[in-house]
């Protein structure tokens, strides 16, 4: 990656015809957590140009033998304190959706682009009395990183009511985009198609059917409120930190309160007071801190009960390891 120790000025890596690039940006600025070092390069193309310039950048990285990293919105990453070596894409600006209803059924198809905020839409389609995306109400992060997820709540995973997913294969031989179909056995408890594959995703088509714009607002209104009420907004945090196995018998924060682990910290690290499969940034931390945390709640649950806890966040960037 020689060509990363240029200076910034000196890199000929392609501007989207709109949006920001910045060299060294701290990755703090765009995680839940509020932790990370800087991307050496980071890129939020806006509006149409996405899908094109993304082609177009991908084309230049595997030219240059620069690393990519897909960035939805940051709700479920810990970025190493070292940051991200290479080239951080933000879908961020690549927003907004359309909905085709059939003329004499109530169902309908809502098309999203993969960098808009899985509550906004929920709340916009809600507005319009279709129904479907009400329980990702509250829950942080892109539609994008959702899929990817296949993000779950209230007993309803994204997979569920997913019909299909548009992707650029960053490892193909072109960067055309492709339509992969949502088919049973794909997805699991929190698990993608596309999870160890090194794709972006571009789009998602979700089923929908039509509701009550009133009965859907008070379903919103009391998901975000639960969600406040969990104390998942209090301090930076990216929610649960575990996933929860059925094989424990009981939920990952009920099995760390149980053995006394609330309070449990490593630096500006600490786990939440509130809720035992909460991390959060006291205000102070460093990744390190909330990947030592992590990795001691592990060990303890282990040593104490002999399961196996498996995080749910992902730890990313420079960690300084061979």
């Amino acid at each position: 990656m020689n060509i990363l120790r240029k200076n910034p000025e000196e890199i000929n890596i392609p501007r989207p015809p709109s949006g920001v690039i910045r060299f060294g940006e701290p990755m703090a600025l765009h995680t839940t957590f509020k932790t990370g070092g800087p991307a050496d390069i980071w890129v939020r193309p806006e509006g149409d140009c996405f899908p094109g310039y993304a082609a177009e950048l991908f084309g230049f990285a595997r030219r240059e033998g620069v690393p990519v990293f897909v960035l939805g919105g940051g709700a479920n990453l810990v970025v190493a304190d070292r940051g991200i070596r290479g080239i951080v894409l933000d879908s961020g600006g690549w927003t907004g959706w359309e909905v085709k209803a059939g003329r004499e059924t109530p169902e309908a198809a809502v098309r999203v682009r993969s960098g808009t905020a899985v509550d906004a839409l929920a709340g916009a389609l809600a507005e319009q009395g279709w129904s479907g995306l009400e329980f990702l109400a509250g829950m942080p992060g892109s539609v994008g990183g959702a899929v990817w997820m296949n993000a779950r709540c209230r007993e309803q995973s994204i997979s569920d009511i997913l019909i299909e997913t548009e992707i650029i294969d960053m490892d193909g031989v072109s960067f055309d985009p492709l339509r992969v179909p949502c088919k049973d056995g794909d997805f699991s408890y929190k698990r993608s198609p596309f999870q160890g594959r090194n794709v972006l995703i571009t789009e998602a088509r979700f089923a929908l059917k039509k509701g009550d714009p009133e009965e859907l607002r008070r379903t919103l209104a009391a998901l975000r409120l639960d969600r406040k009420a969990n104390g998942q907004f209090r301090a930076p945090s990216a929610g649960s930190v575990f996933k929860n196995n059925r094989a424990f018998g009981k939920p990952t924060g009920m099995i760390i309160d149980e053995l006394g682990l609330k309070g449990l910290s490593s630096g500006g690290a600490s786990v939440a007071s509130w809720h035992g499969n909460f991390i959060i940034n006291t205000g102070h931390a460093s990744a390190a801190d909330i990947r030592a945390l992590t990795e001691t709640l592990i060990g303890k649950v282990h040593a104490a009960l002999g399961l196996t806890l498996e995080p749910e966040i992902l730890f990313v960037g420079d960690w300084g390891e061979s």
